[in-house]
């Protein structure tokens, strides 16, 4: 435990500190005895700093913030207490700097004779305490509450902002231009792939536009937006291309936040150089269970570096800090090279 005061808790000192030292001299009188005065003030003040040493630094954070609030008001009332008796002793070394002038013309030990004054004089003393103590609560409860509120505000936006990208990743232009390039020829070579081509191309801007709206989509979606994503990419050379897919498709209600998995499958085309057909390959692989989802992307990486469009694409980074905002805790992503071959593995748990 760090037993020096943090900024905050200096600035209650302060505050209260001063307010219980100001006020018995401003309508006190205590120019008078002044000695007498200070001493009683620095032994108030001591009070004052332990209740509120041991308020914001060890029963909020601990009691209070941890959702434990019976047990706060429980232990601040014996605090306060606590210190109050402990200061008002009429045993303690410095009672006689706290005793009124009968009790030291009699001695500190002297008590008066109704007991209602008594109540009354000890509620008076507790009250710098008391005071510290609920004002540094609320203070700091309502600082709290604020930090949190912003916390959140800003969650939201990142999250917000960070869906935006997401979405907008997926407009590529460069992919776009690329499958309307491919339609366009196979409609000039009379192909009867090409209405097909049209007919995915279409599925995929549709489920883009409006179903990603949804915070989860059925798995069995995205599986099909995989699907043709590869498959208008696969059009780009008619002798085919090495890519091996394997989507499990046996559980498509699962829910799962839309537009997770294409940025792997895109990474992967882009950076593999499939052009090559004796060395570029990709391997992408989806497996399920009831609770959860593991997708596979491996492909190949060229012996020699080389640079494709930049165009689209929000970078495995992106992906990363999104799997954290939507999955907090519920996911392992694992991405590494491997000799020739560049691997990743997600797991997310949908329970």
């Amino acid at each position: 435990m760090n037993f020096l005061p943090k900024k905050n808790t200096w600035v209650q000192i302060l505050f209260w500190g001063g307010l219980w030292v100001l006020i018995p001299l401003l309508f006190a009188g205590g120019w008078e005895h002044f000695d007498r005065f200070l001493v009683r003030s620095l032994i108030v003040l001591a009070g004052i700093i332990l209740v509120l040493w041991l308020n914001m630094e060890v029963l909020l954070p601990k009691l209070y913030f941890d959702k434990k609030q019976g047990a706060y008001v429980l232990a601040g009332v014996v605090l306060f207490l606590s210190v109050t008796l402990i200061i008002e002793w009429d045993g303690a070394p410095w009672a006689e700097y706290f005793a009124r002038p009968y009790q030291r013309s009699r001695g500190a030990g002297a008590r008066p004779g109704s007991s209602p004054w008594h109540t009354m004089k000890f509620i008076a003393s507790a009250m710098p305490y008391f005071t510290a103590l609920i004002g540094s609560a609320l203070f700091e409860i309502a600082r709290f509450a604020k930090q949190k509120e912003k916390e959140a505000a800003d969650f939201r936006s990142e999250k917000l902002e960070a869906e935006m990208k997401f979405l907008k990743s997926q407009f590529n232009p460069h992919f776009l231009f690329n499958a309307l390039n491919n339609i366009y020829t196979l409609t000039v070579i009379k192909s009867d792939k090409a209405p097909d081509n049209l007919l995915k191309l279409s599925g995929m801007l549709r489920y883009i536009l409006y179903e990603c709206k949804a915070e989860t989509v059925p798995l069995g979606k995205e599986i099909e937006y995989l699907r043709h994503f590869i498959d208008l990419h696969l059009l780009k050379d008619s002798r085919g291309l090495n890519v091996q897919v394997n989507l499990d498709e046996s559980r498509p209600d699962l829910k799962i936040a839309p537009m997770l998995l294409i940025p792997f499958v895109e990474n992967a085309f882009k950076h593999s150089r499939i052009e090559d057909l004796k060395n570029g390959w990709i391997t992408i692989q989806l497996t399920t269970d009831p609770q959860s989802v593991v997708f596979e992307v491996k492909n190949s990486l060229p012996k020699q570096d080389f640079t494709k469009d930049k165009v689209g694409g929000i970078g495995l980074e992106n992906v990363r800090r999104q799997l954290e905002l939507i999955y907090p805790d519920h996911h392992e992503l694992d991405i590494r090279e491997n000799g020739d071959a560049f691997e990743i593995k997600l797991k997310i748990n949908l329970a």
